[in-house]
């Protein structure tokens, strides 16, 4: 099933929030991952526990950060280093609310996520993996206006006929 992309109007950053994931927030990224049709949101609970049992954000072994848009969640993103590389993180999930695609949260939140890598300094790369079917073409279009550079593809890795990009940046 294609989904349409609807793109709202730039807004003014002041009003985007950027803060760490709180399981209070779980239900309305879940609607988000839904919206997206990205994985099963079943998965959440297990994805974000180590995260949301640390006692300081900032040092856990995974990164979620939240975007608010005027006090409501409009967007999410997720980061765990890679286990077998010296300071690469890999982006495993970015999704805005489809109300709000278009209107510059995404860019925040990828903003705030690779400064808060830096600033934790242990990372020195960001890595991310997305579709190579036409339908992703705008995340892909994104990932390249952020800075992030196609590094490879893997033919037919999601499913016949579906490609696996993968972006890199450097921090």
């Amino acid at each position: 099933m294609e989904r349409t992309i609807l793109m709202a109007a730039k807004i003014d950053t002041s009003r985007i929030h950027i803060r760490p994931l709180k399981k209070v927030d779980l239900p309305v990224v879940a609607e988000i991952v839904d919206a997206n049709e990205m994985f099963s949101s079943e998965m959440l609970d297990d994805m974000s526990s180590g995260f949301l049992a640390a006692p300081d954000p900032d040092a856990a072994e995974s990164l979620w950060l939240i975007a608010t848009l005027d006090g409501m969640l409009a967007g999410f993103v997720f980061a765990a280093p890679e286990q077998l590389a010296d300071g690469v993180w890999n982006m495993l999930a970015l999704a805005v609310s489809p109300a709000h695609q278009g209107a510059g949260i995404g860019a925040a939140i990828t903003d705030a996520l690779e400064a808060r890598l830096r600033a934790r300094g242990d990372a020195r790369m960001m890595i991310v993996d997305t579709s190579g079917a036409e339908r992703f073409a705008l995340t892909r279009e994104f990932y390249e206006k952020r800075g992030y550079e196609p590094e490879a593809r893997i033919r037919d890795y999601w499913a016949e006929g579906d490609d696996k990009a993968t972006f890199r940046k450097t921090l």
